[in-house]
């Protein structure tokens, strides 16, 4: 068979689309126009939400095994320090604080987990042109390809473009690209630097000449530097960056065995629209960001995990108007993540004095309340992201039953549960690093013969490799039924009572952690017409070249 989604882009955020879609039963076909894995060290830190993502498709592991937990971020202005933010705190989630990983790491681990779950990537795979094709019974992209063999003309029914902040499809496709590009060269070396002290701190100074930011890596550090434009773009020499930390750093600082360098100018773009037809784009191919705060490979991840679920869904099942929602969430958490690290790069870049002295005047007094800490980490973490505004979540009948915290279009708190039956995890987020579609069922025992009955449907209709029924029971239930054993359905008991007695309700969490819509007793198949209900398909048979 033909796969079919084809992914164009194998770096961070079509891997994690790829293996998304492997995951949940549905192969696809994924190509590349360079030779292998990449291997410049662009995207260096992992918040707590991509994270999450990377957690649910089985990498995050290795991922922490190789990072550098990050402890904090410190700001300075004319030689003082104007600031600090400590990391590691934030609550809810399984990573508290950011983790730096080099992007090669990143990709690595992904194309290996992709490789696992029965995929491959087709290197030295060139994209030449793609066309819409609307005139059929159901729309489709036709791409015709190039690679050593040959040049090959495909026709299929979805395509996810992760090619890219120079995407050919993004252009193909007649999607632009608005924004601007700042009018400062900025510099980067990756390297060993000595005297800058051993704890993991993201060091700002900031100066009337530019800026000069110092970032702890697993294997030395990166600094990085703004300047005035000079026409050059080969990078930078170690004698130019060593002038400009001395004339902007602290003093004392050497840097020396510079393994990477780089020139470039940085860009505050976002496309008008995530989608023409069956084509998706994901990534650097719809969303342009500074370097400030890390956004750009984050918000690729998620947009990734996003694309890849979405896609499964429909493939083996669900309304094609799931796809709505791609757009409709992940656009404005694109807007949000390019327009914060537009104004801090602003906030880097000021040079009127007066300016100066208020932004310094400004940070001093947040950094002093807390309120770096309380307001800018979520939304560095990518946390805290409000679809209520989604066509894909719902409020039905009954949903008042329903915790005020299991909120639609909002990821799903943390819950403490006791394990009961076919189960030893203890948290409702463990549950849901699973990556599959979960149904929540409280209540007492009608609850969970509801809860079995859904069960027993989803097998039925093949989706219970991509599924879940959760029965969670009153803390002051006795020990009743216990449903028949089976992977992916769990009984477990709520601990937390503060809440007082509940009327038993239900509960839909996609397969990203966020809840999709609420109900009571009576609306469990309501929210079961939800899940895909195709069976997974057979693995495509390798890609035949023309």
């Amino acid at each position: 068979m033909t796969a079919p989604v084809l992914i164009v882009g194998a770096g961070p955020t079509g891997l994690t689309a790829a293996c998304a879609l492997w995951d949940l039963g549905v192969p696809c076909r994924v190509v590349d126009r360079r030779p292998g894995p990449g291997t410049a060290p662009k995207g260096l830190v992992l918040w707590s939400g991509a994270l999450e993502c990377l957690r649910r498709l089985g990498v995050s592991e290795a991922l922490a095994d190789a990072a550098l937990p990050l402890a904090g971020a410190s700001y300075w202005s004319r030689g003082r320090r104007t600031g600090a933010v400590r990391f590691g705190k934030l609550e809810d989630t399984a990573f508290p604080g950011p983790l730096c990983v080099p992007q090669p790491v990143t990709e690595r681990a992904l194309h290996e987990r992709l490789t696992e779950l029965g995929g491959t990537v087709e290197w030295d795979t060139e994209v030449l042109s793609v066309t819409v094709d609307r005139g059929g019974p159901a729309e489709s992209a036709t791409v015709t390809l190039r690679s050593a063999t040959g040049e090959q003309t495909v026709t299929v029914p979805w395509l996810v473009a992760a090619d890219g902040a120079r995407s050919l499809v993004r252009d193909s496709v007649g999607i632009p690209f608005e924004g601007h590009t700042f009018d400062r060269t900025f510099l980067i070396g990756d390297g060993r630097l000595d005297g800058a002290g051993t704890e993991a701190e993201v060091q700002h100074h900031i100066t009337p000449d530019g800026v000069l930011v110092i970032v702890p890596q697993p294997d030395g550090h990166r600094v990085f530097f703004d300047t005035e434009p000079d026409g050059r773009t080969a990078p930078p020499s170690v004698e130019l960056l060593q002038r400009l930390l001395d004339e902007r750093g602290p003093g004392g600082l050497r840097l020396y065995d510079v393994r990477w360098s780089s020139r470039f100018r940085v860009h505050a773009k976002v496309a008008p629209r995530f989608r023409e037809g069956p084509v998706l784009l994901a990534g650097d191919a719809v969303h342009a960001h500074t370097t400030a705060g890390g956004q750009g490979l984050n918000t690729g991840v998620q947009d990734g995990y996003d694309v890849g679920w979405k896609l499964a869904a429909v493939v083996r099942g669900c309304d094609p108007a799931l796809l709505d929602s791609y757009e409709a969430e992940r656009r404005p958490a694109s807007v949000r993540a390019v327009r914060n690290g537009d104004q801090q790069t602003r906030m880097w870049l000021l040079r009127n004095p007066l300016a100066r002295t208020l932004r310094d005047t400004v940070m001093r007094g947040l950094s002093a309340a807390g309120l770096l800490e309380k307001k800018a980490l979520p939304v560095l973490a990518q946390l805290d992201l409000d679809h209520s505004g989604s066509p894909a979540v719902a409020d039905l009948a009954g949903a008042a039953a329903a915790p005020r915290a299991l909120r639609p279009g909002r990821r799903a708190p943390d819950l403490p549960l006791a394990p009961v039956h076919a189960t030893t995890e203890t948290s409702l987020h463990a549950h849901l690093a699973a990556g599959r579609h979960t149904l929540l069922v409280y209540g007492d025992g009608e609850a969970g013969r509801r809860a079995a009955r859904a069960w027993t449907a989803l097998r039925e209709r093949g989706a219970e490799d991509t599924a879940r029924v959760l029965w969670i029971r009153p803390a002051d239930t006795g020990g009743g039924d216990v449903p028949p054993a089976g992977a992916g359905f769990a009984v477990v008991r709520e601990t937390d009572t503060r809440g007082g007695a509940r009327a038993p309700w239900c509960a839909y969490v996609r397969p990203d952690g966020v809840v999709a819509a609420r109900s009571g007793a009576d609306g469990l198949d309501a929210l079961l017409a939800r899940v895909p209900s195709r069976p997974p398909l057979a693995a495509p048979a390798p890609a035949v070249r023309h």
